[in-house]
């Protein structure tokens, strides 16, 4: 009988959570995934934990996502609150190392568009930064810093 020590060994290491997604579309809807009814830690908005942090953002906006823990209102929704209705994600553009997503949804009757910027590092897709019709995900983080 082989000892358990050994079989873990043979079997490699224990993968962990990488960064990036496959697809920028991909990106985006995992980011909405996100925001259900407030049931359960995954539907109460894109938490502001390493992991996350990690998974979905660029290194230059990682910290930024974390630091920032009691914003007005949830940027990526537009509102403190949710529910969303069916979410549109379109490519807009790929320019140099930069590839834009635009996203539209409604949230409680009210029309949201988004604009991602998306950059494709080693690991995979993750958001350099996000674009509202008056301000940015970068400019707004840096406003409620802890």
């Amino acid at each position: 009988m082989v000892p358990l020590a050994c079989l873990v060994l043979l079997a490699g290491p224990v993968p962990t959570v990488q960064a990036g997604f496959r697809s920028p579309e991909s990106l985006v809807r995992n980011v909405y995934a996100y925001y259900g009814d407030r049931s359960s830690e995954l539907s109460s908005g894109l938490p502001r934990d390493a992991a996350t942090a990690d998974r979905f953002f660029d290194p230059s906006l990682r910290e930024a996502w974390r630091a920032s823990s009691k914003p007005p209102y949830d940027f990526l929704v537009q509102s403190p609150t949710w529910k969303l209705g069916a979410i549109s994600i379109s490519v807009l553009r790929k320019q140099f190392d930069k590839t834009y997503v635009a996203v539209a949804f409604d949230n409680r009757g009210r029309a949201i568009t988004m604009n991602f910027i998306l950059v494709n590092d080693h690991d995979g897709w993750v958001i350099y930064d996000v674009e509202s019709p008056h301000d940015s995900l970068r400019a707004f983080l840096a406003q409620y810093r802890d």
